[in-house]
């Protein structure tokens, strides 16, 4: 299976035609214009600005998207009502938003409930999925469940069992970290996360996309279930970082521990096609690219 990083802007790629093959699935985690510090991006952009560049992406992205295909589009939930509209708006037709409550501590706020969750709203090209596999998942049990239950049970549009890589001790292993202990990412997404998204929209060989490639999970996962995929990163140490976690597979990067999750999924076998590559056996990925 093939991959690509393209170090640009994702917009620049848009205008300039360069992808040329139908994409089955695009995974969009952009900036949350929440004024974080980002070296190649302006996180503090006007709000009226930052959602017309969001529709310009959105709609690109259905340009060059297969009918079928698919969109999950992550935000903060407060901007629920501007990421439906820059799908709705740009052709895109809504399946389910779903909640990704996180396992890690909500932030404490004095006058209102603390937030405990993000959105990735799921859409398509044209009114159905061309693929869509129902997943089914092998809960940890509460403990007052006294069996547990044949076959599993199948995923909804609630997600509270994959965890954030927040700083400390929710990081864990899987947090890339330089050479100096710091983590190299802040946001960096979870395996998890993208392993739940491709399983469930793609097949074997199917395209994978994602404009904003950040750390580059979604490759990571594609390249493991045996998918092409592409990913687009301005940043050139983001792309340096993909690099490495491509050229070979850390076992903080492995998907196959969460395969005894999924087993009671029909066909997961063929589905799956785990093909980890050169696994590392280390508990953590250091970057001695990034070495002060």
């Amino acid at each position: 299976m093939s991959y690509d990083i393209i170090n640009k802007n994702c917009l620049d790629v848009f205008s300039a035609g360069e992808i040329r093959r139908h994409v089955d699935l695009t995974f969009l985690d952009p900036p949350f214009n929440q004024n974080k510090e980002y070296a190649f991006h302006q996180d503090n952009m006007i709000d009226e600005s930052y959602w017309e560049m969001m529709q310009t992406v959105c709609r690109s992205v259905f340009e060059i998207t297969a009918t079928g295909g698919t969109i999950y589009f992550m935000q903060r939930e407060k901007n629920i009502e501007f990421v439906l509209q820059s799908l709705r708006k740009t052709g895109w037709t809504l399946q389910n938003v779903i909640i990704w409550k996180k396992k890690t501590s909500a932030v404490p706020v004095t006058t209102k409930f603390g937030k405990h969750y993000q959105i990735i709203a799921y859409a398509t090209k044209g009114e159905r999925a061309k693929t869509f596999h129902r997943l089914r998942i092998d809960p940890e049990l509460p403990l007052e469940y006294k069996l547990p239950r044949e076959n599993g049970v199948f995923i909804t549009d609630v997600w509270d069992d994959i965890r954030e890589l927040t700083s400390g001790y929710f990081a864990g292993n899987e947090a890339i970290r330089l050479s100096t202990g710091e983590r190299f990412h802040k946001q960096q997404t979870p395996i998890a996360l993208l392993l739940r998204i491709i399983l469930s929209s793609t097949n074997v060989g199917d395209f994978i996309f994602d404009p904003f490639a950040g750390t580059g999970t979604s490759l990571i996962v594609a390249h493991q279930l045996q998918r092409d995929s592409l990913g687009i990163e301005i940043d050139p140490q983001n792309v340096a970082c993909i690099r490495d976690r491509l050229a070979v597979i850390h076992e903080s990067d492995s998907i196959q521990k969460y395969y005894s999750d999924y087993k009671y999924s029909e066909n997961i076998s063929s589905i799956w096609a785990n093909d980890s590559g050169n696994l590392v056996p280390k508990a953590q990925k250091v970057l001695g690219l990034f070495e002060n």
